[in-house]
């Protein structure tokens, strides 16, 4: 069986297409105006509305089929419009440089760059020894143990392992929809997009 063509694969592009907005995401320091998400629920209700007169109340039979051709075209261009942005960026892989701590509301929280470092261990900062990726001040910081887990970089991949921690280390990869904890002293390979679960604490790796 012939394989299809990336540029005609449309359900693997639409799933790259998600997994890259949601790289953008939580790449952004700020946080997404409340105006621009306003605006967008309003357009998206506007559509709604104008979609359930056009099919339910209006009669106009050729006014449904022109209405029908222009969202056809509109799908079809969206369509096209997801296959460039994904051949454009989808290609584009600088590595894992930088970690992100993931409050509970979901918004950015702090990073901390790891480009060009070989180790690092993560958990608590104590009065007898420091960690790399300190959790101390964190929302479940009561459940990161004090030496949680270690990031390792070998052959040009970073690894994580979960060093013997109480509450455990999982991964979200970004197309999938739950996570997966990882099992004991076995180093488990990351990739950006990846969200790490120290426990209940979230960092996602870019």
């Amino acid at each position: 069986m012939q394989r299809i063509p990336d540029y005609l694969n449309i359900v693997k592009n639409i799933k790259k297409y998600v997994m890259l907005k949601k790289l953008e995401q939580y790449s952004e320091s700020t946080e997404r105006d409340i105006s621009i998400i306003a605006i967008d629920t309003l357009i998206a209700l506007s559509v709604i509305a104008a979609a359930c007169y056009i099919y339910f109340i209006n009669h106009n039979r050729i006014l449904k089929i022109s209405i029908s051709i222009v969202i056809l075209l509109g799908v079809i261009f969206y369509i096209i419009k997801i296959s460039l942005y994904v051949r454009s960026n989808g290609k584009r892989e600088p590595g894992i440089t930088t970690l992100i701590l993931i409050d509970g509301k979901g918004s950015y929280s702090t990073e901390w760059e790891i480009q060009g470092k070989k180790s690092l261990l993560i958990g608590k900062n104590t009065r007898n020894s420091e960690v790399d990726i300190d959790l101390s001040n964190t929302e479940y910081s009561t459940l990161v143990s004090k030496q949680h887990a270690i990031l390792n970089f070998a052959a040009n991949n970073w690894f994580i392992e979960d060093i013997g921690s109480c509450n455990g280390v999982g991964i979200k990869k970004m197309d999938e929809v739950s996570k997966k904890k990882i099992e004991k002293d076995i180093p488990y390979k990351l990739d950006s997009g990846d969200i790490i679960y120290i426990a209940n604490t979230k960092i996602f790796v870019k």
